[in-house]
């Protein structure tokens, strides 16, 4: 085990050594292919160094360098081991993607942070104490900022950017302030002194909510996720992959180790209730703006939104019946956190890499810009409608698993005597469920106008995908979705380790070809699932092909009632489609109004006038409009107070040190008092 962690400490030195040598390599046409390869393979590299861990015991190791007051320490046990894996997988498929995808040479700005950004993250899941962590978890908000900052020429781009590094800096100042108040009974911010003294009270509360914001927000939790939305379209697809299927894991990740190890093994029930409360506002919201946005990535980062909000329910679940004393529950709970997390690393790895080839082929993200593309990128399109069944929860595939696994343990919180967490409890389960049927209505949306149909530009009719390396890396990832699906009991198996770290004990299965809920509970057979469904499925096409008459015989396409298109539009009137606007109008009229300011407005010429109505329809998320509102209002009005010290007199400025060192003296011997 102590050589696994060697050979993952090397891994994340020669990926910073690669970030380095990218600039000069840069230069030459090959230079990026060599770069991408090489993350690739380090992919790889983290995924078996995850299954080492997960299977040996864990492993510490002292660095040779470190802050001042000692040096740094890796370590590497189940928890972390298991999180290698969603960011090992992620990594090696969008690194194959960019291997394959690039053609000449990439500008430094892009091709340098790649390799430095796997690094951060690797590093920050390796951390044995707070100084490493926040230097990877830094280093990942750095290089990802630059990567999502390449195209600056576009203001789009830069305002992006802008927003993104503004929630770096103040998830990274919540996090250190996190360890100043968890170390602040322990004198040392090495994980093993922390764990000898866990947070109590409102140091435990205050430690909570810091950790609560830094990760948080970098995970995307709401109200703190309207970075995403912004971030993804601005990235590289390939970075955009590997930011939703793994950055927000390692976000996760932070927030787990925090809850569940750092916190001590003992936490009151309501430590579980915020993390309960932002997982569903996220995964309601999430869904929800899945299903209004016009842009394929922005759909899907939205979509990502939501599946994070799912993971924190179940992670929030974890630490209620951890502190209400039900180990089973809490097992189950947190295998269900931990199995979606892997599964939704995998599928949203896949549909991001297939937006970005779809964004190669037809030249556009928009919804409305695309359509019929089943035709001309047959590979591409098979492979997103497996990854959309698999983030629409449909069975046999991996999400329907983990997605099942938290129902039933929000089925089980009424074994929590507090009346208050049952009726919240209730809420969830309710709002968790809305969340499911929006998402998988989202991925319908998204799959049906981008692949189904009629070209709606030339460009969409004239559509090409790639082969070689980029058809590998959206295979692999698609197949893991049937895999992963199919082996949950495995997975759970693998996961045994990581859950006796968080809760002490393993996950209630039936067996390795099946999951349950709890002893003599409900059980999910998938391999059993998956014969049925294709005995179905294989029982209707032999009855269609029975009765159907014999030859094939064609004619035209419905047109929805529209008039034959004029000569000037070749591939039909986009007009005789569903557009994306009108797919999301029932929703955007039923839950819009009321959780994203929705709007729709007709505007009616007058009698006799020949101008054209005009529809106004769109949306607007309440946290980005504080964001833009009225946080740069607070941030003036301070501003223009703070401007008027300039004026104060040397009397007064001085008074205003000295008071400032009573307050500090008077809150350091209160300190000391205590």
């Amino acid at each position: 085990m102590p050589c696994m962690l060697t050979a993952l400490a090397l891994l994340v030195g020669l990926l910073a050594a690669l970030g380095v040598a990218a600039l000069p390599l840069a230069r030459f046409p090959s230079g990026a292919r060599t770069v991408h390869g090489a993350v690739a393979v380090a992919g790889l590299g983290l995924v078996a160094g995850g299954i080492g861990g997960l299977l040996n015991g864990p492993a510490v190791m002292e660095l040779p360098f470190g802050p001042p007051w000692g040096p740094a320490r890796l370590a590497l046990d189940p928890l972390s081991s298991w999180f290698l894996l969603p960011l090992g997988l992620s990594v090696a498929c969008a690194g194959l993607y960019a291997f394959g995808g690039v053609h000449g040479r990439v500008a430094p700005r892009e091709l340098v942070p790649w390799p430095l950004f796997i690094a951060g993250m690797a590093l920050t899941l390796l951390a044995a104490d707070g100084f490493t962590l926040l230097l990877g978890f830094e280093a990942m908000s750095l290089a990802s900022w630059a990567l999502v900052a390449h195209d600056h020429a576009r203001a789009e781009n830069r305002e992006a950017a802008r927003i993104y590094l503004g929630f770096a800096g103040y998830g990274g100042l919540a996090l250190v302030l996190a360890f100043g108040v968890l170390a602040g009974g322990a004198g040392d911010v090495a994980f093993a002194v922390l764990r000898e003294a866990p947070p109590e009270g409102l140091r435990a509360l205050a430690v909570m909510l810091l950790v609560l914001a830094g990760a948080g927000s970098k995970a995307g939790l709401a109200p703190l996720h309207v970075w995403l939305p912004l971030a993804h379209p601005a990235a590289p697809s390939h970075v955009s992959a590997v930011m939703s299927g793994a950055m927000t894991k390692v976000a996760l990740y932070v927030l787990a180790r925090f809850l569940f190890d750092l916190m001590g093994p003992a936490q009151p029930i309501w430590m579980g209730a915020p993390l309960i409360a932002l997982g569903a506002a996220s995964a309601v919201i999430g869904a929800l703006r899945a299903n209004l946005e016009e842009d394929s990535k922005v759909l899907l980062a939205c979509s990502t939104i939501e599946n994070v909000g799912l993971i924190a329910i179940g992670m929030g679940l974890a630490v209620a019946f951890r502190g209400a004393d039900l180990p089973a529950l809490a097992a189950l709970a947190a295998g269900a956190a931990l199995l979606h997390t892997l599964n939704h690393a995998v599928f949203k790895t896949l549909l991001f890499l297939a937006a970005g080839e779809v964004l190669h082929g037809a030249l556009s993200r928009q919804l409305d810009r695309l359509g019929g593309l089943i035709h001309r990128m047959p590979w591409t399109a098979w492979a997103a409608l497996t990854g959309a069944m698999a983030a629409a929860a449909l069975p046999p595939l991996s999400g329907f698993a983990s997605e099942w696994l938290l129902l039933q343990a929000l089925l089980a919180a009424w074994r929590i005597g507090d009346i208050a967490f049952q009726m919240g409890a209730a809420a969830v389960t309710a709002l968790a469920a809305l969340a499911a049927a929006l998402a998988a209505a989202a991925m319908v949306r998204f799959w049906g106008l981008v692949f189904l149909g009629r070209p709606r530009t030339p460009r969409a009719a004239g559509a090409e995908e790639s082969g070689g390396a980029v058809r590998w890396a959206l295979a692999v990832p698609a197949g893991l979705c049937v895999v992963l699906g199919l082996v949950p009991g495995l997975l759970l198996d693998l996961a045994e380790p990581a859950l006796r770290v968080m809760v002490g004990t393993s996950a209630p299965r039936a067996g390795w070809d099946a999951i349950g809920a709890a002893e003599g509970g409900a059980r999910y057979w998938p391999l059993a699932v998956a014969l049925l469904l294709a005995a179905a499925v294989g029982l209707a096409v032999w009855v269609v092909r029975r009765r159907a008459p014999a030859g094939v015989m064609r004619g035209p396409a419905w047109d929805c009632g529209f008039i034959a298109a004029p000569p000037h539009f070749p591939f039909g009137d986009p007009a005789a489609q569903p557009s994306a606007a009108g797919f999301g109008q029932p929703l955007r009229r039923m839950l819009g109004q009321g959780l994203l300011s929705a709007r729709e407005r007709v505007t009616m010429p007058a009698p006799g006038a020949t101008s054209p109505a005009v529809l106004d329809s769109g949306f607007r998320d309440p946290a980005l409009a504080f964001l833009e509102g009225a946080l740069p209002r607070w941030r003036d009005a301070a501003a223009a107070r703070a401007e008027r010290l300039r004026d104060l007199s040397i009397r007064q400025c001085l008074g205003l040190a000295f008071g400032a060192v009573v307050l500090m003296l008077a809150l350091l011997a209160w300190m000391g008092a205590r």
